[in-house]
């Protein structure tokens, strides 16, 4: 089986739990679906104009969450966790059928979708993937928070740091490479806030689902959380996770290097958003080879297709 062929899920999977900001009941079905479909999204609960596709320009919200919107405004929100476990584990092609408005929360990491994914097992199709490759280094700034992209030859890199006051979050920087580097760290590392935050986002109507079965809650120097940290850079990998699922919405896999100190999901949009809008800022190719490992890319004839 290659990675260079276009992969989706087996057979459908199911996975019921509770909104993190709505904090309403949700049930979400994951199907296989055919190659050069790619991810899409279709709200049950609603008759009429109810597909909605994550693309970078159908971002409409980015505050604590990503939201996508189609035409007719009909939306699907929290949806980084779910997208970056089907980056991470190269499912091209899946319709996600969601009966509310957002994607469950699960554990607040991508673990469950990740487990359940791998348990079902895939299915290879004979179509090539195909790779966004940066040409040109594009980058944002947004006070004390930047983030870039720039060319790299086979891989995408992810160099990540966040700048907490509080102690026990404090300063934290990881670097990684997500087509090669064992992702089950990123992957088991949940969302997180702070204590004195939390009746502040409520009255904003965020994190009615919240809970310490879904986040990770840190007050003053101390951790709610009874089992405590999953790993060491819990934090830092957590918002590398966002960031893969946010990349995503690119519509595929991306060959470049990126930079991040202090993001989030709002600057990661708007990085590819300026990408996007510059031609000559990337290219898109599909792979012709056969069974050929992706660390080799970078010698393959690629077929231009953009």
């Amino acid at each position: 089986m290659s990675a260079l062929k276009q992969k989706t899920l087996k057979n459908k999977i199911k996975f019921e739990g509770v909104g993190l900001h709505k904090g309403q009941k949700v049930s979400m079905t994951v199907f296989p679906s055919q190659p050069n479909t790619g991810i899409v999204f279709k709200r049950i609960d609603l008759k009429n104009n109810n597909i909605v596709i994550p693309n970078v320009f159908n971002v409409s919200n980015a505050t604590l969450c990503t939201t996508i919107t189609n035409e007719n405004g009909v939306s699907v929100s929290t949806i980084e966790h779910l997208m970056a476990a089907l980056y991470g584990l190269g499912i091209d092609n899946a319709v996600i059928e969601v009966n509310s408005q957002e994607v469950p929360i699960m554990d607040g990491s991508a673990k469950v979708f990740v487990d359940k994914f791998l348990e079902v097992g895939f299915k290879i199709s004979e179509t090539p993937i195909k790779l966004i490759k940066i040409n040109n280094k594009v980058e944002v700034e947004d006070g004390s928070k930047h983030i870039s992209i720039d060319k790299t030859n086979v891989s995408l890199e992810i160099d990540f740091e966040i700048k907490f006051n509080n102690s026990f979050i404090g300063n934290q920087r990881r670097k990684i490479n997500i087509y090669e580097n064992d992702l089950s760290d990123i992957f088991d590392s949940r969302t997180f806030c702070l204590y004195e935050d939390i009746e502040n986002l409520r009255k904003m109507g965020f994190a009615k689902g919240g809970s310490l079965n879904n986040a990770v809650v840190v007050k003053d120097n101390e951790l709610l959380n009874k089992e405590g940290l999953r790993n060491n850079l819990e934090f830092v990998n957590h918002k590398i996770l966002d960031c893969m699922g946010d990349l995503y919405l690119a519509g595929f896999k991306i060959i470049g290097s990126i930079k991040c100190s202090q993001g989030g999901h709002s600057l990661t949009n708007q990085l590819l958003r300026k990408v996007f809008k510059d031609k000559s800022n990337y290219s898109i190719f599909e792979i012709k080879e056969k069974s050929i490992p992706h660390t080799y890319i970078n010698k393959l004839p690629l077929k231009s297709i953009a």
